[in-house]
């Protein structure tokens, strides 16, 4: 990540609490993705959550990426 995307995020989490909302979750996922991958033996139901974790936390990631974009063009000449 560049410093500038990581300055622009750092100001939208200040900033925008949906933004913020989303790193949250993302983090939560992560937490809890690492819970799983931790286990030495996962039941059928932890493997569905796993799949359902990633997707989620990519669709997070994905939301955050168009935000900061829209921030970066709407701030481009400031």
């Amino acid at each position: 990540m560049s410093n500038r995307t990581a300055d622009i995020q750092q100001v939208l989490s200040t900033e925008d609490p949906e933004f913020r909302e989303w790193i949250e979750e993302h983090h939560r996922c992560e937490h809890r993705l690492n819970e799983l991958t931790a286990k030495h033996e996962v039941t059928t139901d932890e493997e569905l959550e796993e799949k359902t974790l990633k997707k989620r936390k990519l669709l997070l990631k994905d939301h955050m990426a168009e935000r900061i974009r829209t921030y970066e063009t709407s701030h481009a000449n400031a």
